[in-house]
C-alpha cells in the first residue's frame, strides 16, 4: 500500500472522528417524555469499538511515519538467527526452523493467529482466542498480530532466559515442543547461563592446556637445538 492510500485513510478517519465529537457537541432535540412504564434502557456506552478505532489509528499512523521515513521499521535490520540468538547451536536453529515451518500453513514466513491456534491444539495445549492473541502480544516486536520466525525464536530465548511466567502459554509451547531444548537451558535461566559457563569453561581450559603442550613443545625443540650445537662445537675443537 502506497504512502498516498496511507495518508487518504488516516485523513479520512480522523475527519470521521472529527464529524462525529462535533455531532455529540451539537445541541439534540429534547425527545418527548415517555410514559414512566414504558421507558427503554439506553444504549450501552461503545468503548469497545473505540478502543478499535484508536488502535487501528495508531497502527495506520505508525505505518505513514515508516514509509514517510519519519520512523525506522524494527524490520528494517537485515535478521540473522545465527547472529541474534548466539545462545543457540546450530542444531536447535534448524530444528526450530523446521518446527516453523511445519506450522506456517500459509508458506508465508508467518504463523498467524489461527495457525497457532492449530500448533497448540496439536501440543496438547489448547488457549483460547484471548488467549492466542495474548500469546502473539508478547513477542510481537513489529506489531503485526502474527510471529515471524525471529518472533518465534524469541519464545525460545525468553523460555531460556526465564522471562516467561509458569501460566504462559508460550512457556507451554516451548516446554511442549518435540525439540530437545533443555539442554539450551529452557527450564530456566539459572541452568541456562551455568551451562553455557561451563561450556566457555571447559572450552577456554581445553584450549590453555593446548596452548601449554605447544610452548613445552617448542622449549624441549629450542633445548635439543642447542644441546646439538653445543655438540658439534665441542667436536670440532677436537678435531682441530
Amino acid at each position: 500500500m502506497s504512502s498516498e492510500e496511507l495518508a487518504r485513510k488516516l485523513q479520512r478517519r480522523l475527519r470521521l472522528e472529527a464529524l462525529t465529537e462535533t455531532d455529540q457537541g451539537a445541541p439534540q432535540a429534547t425527545p418527548c417524555a415517555a410514559p414512566a412504564g414504558n421507558q427503554e434502557p439506553e444504549p450501552p456506552v461503545r468503548a469497545p469499538l473505540a478502543s478499535a478505532d484508536s488502535e487501528l489509528s495508531a497502527k495506520l499512523s505508525r505505518r505513514l511515519d515508516i514509509h514517510q521515513g519519519i520512523v525506522r521499521s524494527r524490520r528494517s535490520k537485515v535478521f540473522n538467527p545465527y547472529t541474534d540468538f548466539p545462545e543457540f547451536s546450530r542444531r536447535l536453529l534448524k530444528d526450530l526452523e523446521s518446527m516453523f515451518k511445519t506450522y506456517d500453513a500459509g508458506r508465508d514466513g508467518f504463523i498467524d493467529l489461527m495457525e497457532l491456534k492449530l500448533m497448540m491444539e496439536k501440543l496438547g495445549a489448547p488457549q483460547t482466542h484471548l488467549g492466542l492473541k495474548s500469546m502473539i502480544k508478547e513477542v510481537d516486536e513489529d506489531f503485526d498480530g502474527k510471529l515471524s520466525f525471529r518472533e518465534f525464536l524469541l519464545i525460545f530465548h525468553k523460555a531460556a532466559a526465564g522471562e516467561l511466567q509458569e501460566d504462559s502459554g508460550l512457556l507451554a509451547l516451548a516446554k511442549l515442543s518435540e525439540i530437545d531444548v533443555a539442554l539450551e537451558g529452557v527450564r530456566g535461566a539459572k541452568n541456562f547461563f551455568e551451562a553455557k559457563a561451563q561450556a566457555l569453561s571447559c572450552s577456554s581450559k581445553f584450549e590453555a592446556e593446548l596452548k601449554a603442550e605447544q610452548e613445552e613443545r617448542k622449549r624441549e625443540e629450542e633445548t635439543r637445538r642447542l644441546r646439538q650445537a653445543a655438540f658439534r662445537e665441542l667436536k670440532a675443537a677436537f678435531s682441530a
